[in-house]
C-alpha cells in the first residue's frame, strides 16, 4: 500500500516537471491553480474512499456474508460517486469562475488555468470512481492490485505527457489530457478486479432504501465536514500564495509536491491500518484494534524519519527535478528546513486518521479536524503573517501536529472506556 500510494503523486510530479521545463513559470502557476480547483473537490470527496474502505474492511471481517456485504459497499459508494461527478460536470463553469476569482491571478496565468481545467474536468467521473475503487480494494486487502493499477496509470501518464507536449505541442491542455486518460485507465482496471472479486453480485434495491441512505449519509456527512475543514486550510495556502505573486504561487506548487509525497506515502501505512482495524471491528476484536494501532505507529514513525532524511540530504535535487528555472530553485530552497520537519510532525495525524476510518468513527474525525483548523491553523498564520509566504507553511505544520495530538487523545479515551469500543 505504501508503494501504491507513493506512485499516486507521480501524476502531479510528472505534470509539474513537464510544465516546470516550459518557457514560462506562468504555465506552471496557471496549471497548478487549475489542478488545485479540481483536486480540492476530489479531496473533499475523499469521504468516498474512506467510507468505502471502512465498510469494505468490516464486510471482510464479517465471515457470515462477506461477499454480499462487500458488493453492497462497492455499489452503494459507486452510486454516490457518479452523482457527485455529474454535479461537477454540470457546474464546471461556475466552479472555474469561483476558483479564478479566489486566485485573483494575472491574465496570462488565468488563461493557462482555463486551458488546463476545461480538459481535466472531463476526468471527474473516473477520478470519483477511483476514490471508491481504491478504498474498496484496500478494505479487501487487495493492495497488490492497487499497486499495479497505479503503476500502469502513471506509466501511461508519463508516456502521454511526452507525446502530447513534446511531439504534438499541445501545451498545458496536453498535460491535462494525459492525466484524464490515465484516470480512465485506472478506473477500468479497478472495476475489472472488483467485479471478479465480488463474483458478479448485482446490486439490490434494498441497498439504496431510506434506512441504508440514512446510515450512509451520517457516515459520509461527518467525513465531508472533516474534509471541508482540511481543504479550506490547503486551499487557503495555495490561493493566499497566489495573491502574493507568480513566484510565490509557483514555489508553493513545488512545495506541495513534497507535502503530497509525504501525505500519500505515510497514508499507505494508515490505509493498511484502516483495512486491518476495519476487519478487526467486523470480527468484534478490540484487542486486535489496539495491536494494529501500535504497529502502525511504529512503522509510521520509521518512515517519517526516512522522509526527513531524504528531504535533508536530497531536497535541492528534488527541486531541481521539478524545475530548471533558477529563481524558482533559489526561492523554493529556502523552505527545505520546513520540509524536513513536515513528516516528523505530520505522520501522527495520518496514522490515526486510518484508525478512525477503519472503525468508521466519523464524528471524532470531524471534531478534531475542525478544532485543529480554527483553533490552530488560522491563528498561527495570523500571528506569523509578517513572515509572508512562510507563515502559511508554519501554520500548516502546526495544524498537522495538532490533528495528530487531538486524534491520539480521542483514541486513548475510546479504548479506556468500560463499554464496547465499537
Amino acid at each position: 500500500m505504501i508503494l501504491a500510494n507513493i506512485t499516486t503523486p507521480l501524476l502531479g510530479l510528472v505534470d509539474t516537471a513537464v510544465m516546470g521545463h516550459m518557457d514560462s513559470s506562468a504555465m506552471l502557476a496557471g496549471a497548478s491553480i487549475g489542478t488545485l480547483i479540481l483536486t480540492q473537490i476530489y479531496w473533499v470527496c475523499g469521504f468516498l474512499r474512506m467510507s468505502a474502505t471502512g465498510l469494505s474492511a468490516q464486510a471482510k471481517g464479517d465471515k457470515t456474508a462477506s461477499h454480499i456485504l462487500s458488493a453492497k459497499a462497492l455499489w452503494q459508494t459507486s452510486a454516490i460517486s457518479l452523482l457527485l461527478a455529474l454535479g461537477i460536470l454540470l457546474l464546471q463553469v461556475p466552479i472555474l469562475d469561483a476558483g479564478q476569482f479566489l486566485a485573483d491571478s494575472a491574465q496570462d496565468v488565468a488563461q493557462y488555468t482555463s486551458s488546463y481545467f476545461y480538459v481535466r474536468v472531463w476526468g471527474a467521473p473516473a477520478a470519483m470512481l477511483n476514490l471508491v475503487l481504491i478504498g474498496w480494494l484496500v478494505g479487501q486487502q487487495k493492495t497488490k492490485h492497487v499497486l499495479w493499477i497505479q503503476v500502469v496509470g502513471n506509466l501511461q501518464n508519463v508516456g502521454l505527457d511526452m507525446l502530447f507536449v513534446y511531439v504534438l505541442d499541445m501545451g498545458v491542455a496536453g498535460v491535462a489530457l494525459a492525466s484524464v486518460l490515465a484516470e480512465y485507465t485506472m478506473m477500468t482496471l479497478g472495476f475489472w478486479v472488483a467485479f471478479k472479486h465480488t463474483q458478479g453480485i448485482k446490486p439490490a434495491w434494498s441497498w439504496f432504501n431510506s434506512a441504508a441512505r440514512k446510515i450512509l449519509f451520517k457516515l459520509n456527512s461527518n467525513i465531508l465536514l472533516r474534509n471541508l475543514a482540511l481543504q479550506l486550510c490547503l486551499a487557503f495556502l495555495t490561493l493566499q500564495g497566489a495573491r502574493m505573486g507568480e513566484t510565490a504561487a509557483a514555489v508553493n506548487a513545488i512545495l506541495m509536491q513534497f507535502f503530497v509525497l509525504v501525505a500519500l506515502g505515510l497514508d499507505g501505512i494508515a490505509q493498511a491500518v484502516e483495512a486491518l482495524i476495519g476487519e478487526a471491528k467486523g470480527a468484534n476484536d478490540k484487542e486486535q484494534v489496539v495491536k494494529n494501532t501500535q504497529r502502525g505507529l511504529f512503522w509510521s514513525s520509521c518512515f517519517a524519519i526516512g522522509y526527513a532524511l531524504l528531504f535533508w540530504l536530497a531536497g535541492d535535487h528534488i527541486i531541481a527535478l521539478l524545475t530548471d528555472l533558477h529563481p524558482l530553485r533559489l526561492a523554493a530552497g529556502e523552505y527545505l528546513p520546513l520540509m524536513v520537519w513536515l513528516p516528523l510532525l505530520a505522520h501522527w495525524c495520518f496514522l490515526f486518521d486510518g484508525v478512525f476510518v477503519g472503525l468508521t468513527r466519523s464524528k471524532e474525525m470531524r471534531n478534531t479536524m475542525i478544532i485543529s483548523a480554527f483553533a490552530v491553523y488560522f491563528p498561527v498564520w495570523w500571528l506569523a503573517s509578517g513572515a509572508g509566504n512562510k507563515a502559511l507553511w508554519y501554520a500548516l505544520l502546526a495544524f498537522l501536529f495538532a490533528r495528530g495530538v487531538t486524534l491520539g487523545y480521542s483514541f486513548l479515551r475510546l479504548i479506556r472506556r468500560d463499554d464496547h469500543v465499537f
